[in-house]
């Protein structure tokens, strides 16, 4: 990968993929991802509103503004060639 891109991004892409992986199927909470990426919430919320607003990533998000997040199919197919299988 290039050294311009966010290690913050890479660092969410590679675990929404693992919860792909391990997971199918099903959303990991925001909690988990900040926890499992080593990144402050403030910019997990940051890059998955990105992602979000670039069709890779599904969010739900609760109004006490907890939620989840998955991959979705265009963010899948950017993983599986970005992570492989």
């Amino acid at each position: 990968m290039s050294d311009d891109i966010d290690p913050a991004l890479v660092a969410v892409l590679a675990q929404l993929w693992r919860a792909r992986t391990e997971t199918p199927g099903r959303a990991w909470s925001f909690a988990k991802l900040a926890k499992q990426a080593g990144l402050p919430m403030s910019t997990l919320r940051r890059q998955l509103t990105g992602l979000a607003e670039s069709g890779l990533v599904d969010m739900q998000v609760s109004e006490e503004g907890t939620g989840s997040a998955s991959l979705s199919a265009e963010g899948e197919s950017l993983c599986q060639t970005v992570f492989g299988s």
